[in-house]
């Protein structure tokens, strides 16, 4: 048999020849396995390097040098658990049971890439094996899966805390997130780790710590490492180990993992690692690295051979198993390099996942004895839905039982429901969006809130990376199943901060659904669809229709829908509708929300002239109800609270005169807010800010005269 591959480079570590032989505290099985695994990670970074100009076609990471530690996770996790690796983490991939073709079907963006689809980067894994742990869908923004991982730890507290957790399973499940030091040091990463010690939630942040960011180094970018920083959350237990060393790191992994099984407590371990290889394939080691030296003698491979020594492998039985890992990774590569890329029409797959409220069902307008303002509906919908189901739970800031939300839109929930289904978080934006992944990824459906449109930009990172990506990005296997309140708009003087409209943004952001009711009817029927819809669904509600104080708007109040209406997304609806005409100039007004309320008071005496069509929903988009009106009545005026320029009005103008110009008498125009940076306080600013009914007719008065 040839001497082993690693033999020679660990024939000249004297240092680590000459240690004292330790006791084998690792069964011989567990570290044959370990090896081999390692072996085969090796094996998979040099090939790549061997053939860098066929796999860097499109830009990759390997593990070298971080393997003992992934590889001791990865054997030890369940199918129950969930992971959250990170894009270096291809030995902690091969740990849990993947096939070195697995990962390189997505190195080279195949088809059958079992992630992505071929629509993400290498070692962006989402599983849902039954076998595996599971894995929902890994960005590349360092660092932001630690909300979602801490989401789903989240997930389990409460399951286990309201009786819906699995008491067949012997072992309970526990979630590890895998990080990157200086990750650590984003902000959003502390707000998981406030969340995860104030709820003692059971998760595993696993800090791999190589020292680099890409180019900058940790004495350029960080006051403490990793390991330090988590000292100051108190309830969360933290040890640093030498994470090169595989006996070490299965140790301390193997206790740390029982721990958090028994005792439910999140911990954080802080492996310092060499990085031997590049920071990518497109960022080579060469071009700035002054440690390469440095790093080679911490090589975890070595370490682990010489394990195996003392743990009376023979150097035949250790060549023969480097020998099996480096022939199947040769096998693997011939295989995926002639394996099928995507076709074009795979492109438009899985954006959504299907919804089953397809058609509005159950009864709108039942005879009541009052009408319900809008907000009442909302919060009647929320109790409906928590009654029938316990994986319904409502959280955000001040929606507990002290307040029940600055609007009452959850008053009286947490006493009805309990503080484990109703409860307030931190003023944490970031998290109360992102953990809505971790929560829907264990099967829960979260209702969440932002308590103003203004402060939703914090979030935004969490919405546009994590939540409305995570369908499309693992190929149709976690669509996040969720819901965000937001109240929006402006209302009795709330000023810049209070007061905001936000839709043009959200409807930049693929992947999502947006509501934007204008009655109390609507906002009960499609909170019900977004419960039933397994995609992620943000409703816009304005302030200043929750109680209809707002002059002009009673219209808002309703008689309350059944308990099972619901209005399925991107149906408009004809609020006021006329007939074709050959004498009067005609005109149909698209809007949303507050607008519809001003299209209505503003075409009061000319209602056989003016059709205004209330979208409903911005996404999905009900082109066919607007198109039909707008080539019945010629001319068109899209209205909104917005600011015009660059927002979605504008492009909805542009989709309308596009679609519709051969039909048009006048060009289609549209109205909203003043191009001002914000709405200032002073209530005579804030009208000369906004529409009204007032500027509204006279836009309308000004089309139907063109």
């Amino acid at each position: 048999m040839p001497v082993p591959i690693a033999f020679g480079i660990f024939a000249l570590k004297e240092k680590t020849m000459n240690t004292i032989d330790m006791p084998v505290l690792v069964d011989k099985s567990t570290l044959k396995k370990a090896f081999s695994t390692m072996a085969t990670a090796k094996a998979m970074a040099t090939l790549y390097e061997d053939n860098f100009k066929v796999v860097s076609k499109y830009v990759h990471a390997t593990s070298r040098g971080h393997e003992a530690i992934q590889i001791a996770v990865g054997m030890q996790l369940l199918p129950q658990d969930y992971a959250f690796p990170y894009y270096r983490d291809d030995a902690m991939m091969l740990g849990i049971g993947m096939q070195p073709y697995d990962m390189m079907l997505q190195l080279m963006a195949k088809k059958d890439d079992p992630f992505s689809g071929g629509r993400t980067y290498y070692c962006h894994p989402s599983l849902r094996d039954a076998d595996k742990p599971k894995i929902p869908h890994q960005s590349s923004a360092t660092g932001m899966q630690a909300i979602p991982a801490t989401g789903a730890a989240m997930g389990f507290w409460y399951k286990e805390n309201v009786g819906l957790d699995d008491t067949t399973l012997k072992e309970k499940p526990i979630v590890v997130c895998s990080l990157g030091d200086a990750s650590v040091t984003e902000g959003e990463i502390a707000e998981a780790f406030q969340m995860a010690a104030l709820k003692q939630l059971p998760i595993l942040y696993l800090v791999q710590d190589n020292g680099w960011d890409i180019s900058a180094n940790a004495a350029e970018t960080r006051a403490q490492n990793a390991f330090e920083y988590a000292k100051g959350f108190h309830g969360i237990e933290a040890i640093s180990i030498d994470g090169a060393n595989f006996t070490e790191s299965y140790l301390a992994v193997q206790e740390v993992l029982k721990t958090m099984r028994e005792e439910r407590r999140p911990f954080l371990v802080h492996a310092k690692v060499p990085l031997l290889n590049h920071h990518t394939s497109g960022v080579r080691m060469e071009w700035y690295r002054d440690d390469l030296e440095e790093a080679h003698s911490r090589d975890p491979y070595p370490v682990l051979l010489k394990q195996m020594i003392d743990a009376e492998f023979t150097l035949d039985e250790i060549a023969e198993i480097e020998h099996a890992a480096t022939e199947k990774v040769k096998r693997d590569y011939e295989r995926a390099l002639q394996a099928e890329d995507p076709k074009p029409e795979d492109l438009f797959m899985h954006d959504f996942a299907p919804t089953p409220i397809t058609e509005e069902a159950g009864e709108r307008n039942p005879e009541r004895e009052d009408k319900v303002v809008m907000v009442d509906c909302a919060l009647f919908a929320v109790e409906e839905l928590m009654r029938k189901h316990k994986e319904c739970l409502l959280y955000g800031q001040d929606v507990g039982g002290r307040l029940g939300g600055v609007f009452r839109e959850a008053a009286t929930l947490a006493q009805k429901f309990g503080d484990e289904r109703v409860f307030n978080t931190p003023i944490q934006e970031a998290f109360i969006v992102g953990s809505t992944v971790g929560m829907s990824a264990v099967g829960l459906k979260p209702i969440v809130e932002v308590q103003f449109a203004d402060y939703i930009w914090p979030g935004l990172n969490q919405l546009f990376t994590e939540v409305s990506r995570s369908c499309y990005l693992s190929n149709g296997k976690w669509p996040v199943s969720m819901i965000l309140r937001v109240p929006i708009g402006a209302y009795g003087s709330g000023g810049p901060y209070h007061s905001s409209s936000v839709e043009s943004v959200l409807a930049n952001i693929r992947g999502i659904k947006i509501a934007y009711p204008s009655n109390g009817a609507d906002l009960k029927g499609l909170l019900k669809a977004a419960y039933y819809d397994p995609n992620p669904v943000v409703i816009l509600e304005h302030k200043g229709l929750y109680w209809s104080k707002v002059k002009g708007t009673d219209e808002a109040r309703t008689n309350e829908p059944s308990e099972d209406y619901v209005l399925p997304f991107g149906k408009a609806n004809v609020v006021q509708e006329i007939w074709e005409q050959e004498t009067k100039e005609t005109i149909s007004v698209i809007t949303y929300g507050m607008g519809v309320h001003w299209a209505l008071n503003a075409s009061s005496k000319i209602k056989d002239q003016v059709e205004i069509i209330d979208l409903r929903t911005l996404n999905p988009l009900d082109e066919e109800t607007i198109l039909k009106s707008v080539k019945k009545t010629k001319k068109c005026l899209v209205v909104t609270e917005e600011s015009i320029n660059n927002s979605f009005a504008r492009s909805l103008a542009g989709m309308i005169q596009e679609k519709c110009f051969k039909y048009l008498d006048a060009p289609v125009m549209t109205i909203g807010s003043e191009n001002m940076p914000a709405i200032p306080l002073n209530s005579v600013l804030e009208q000369t800010m906004i529409p009204s009914s007032d500027k509204v007719k006279v836009k309308i008065e000004e089309l139907l005269a063109y």
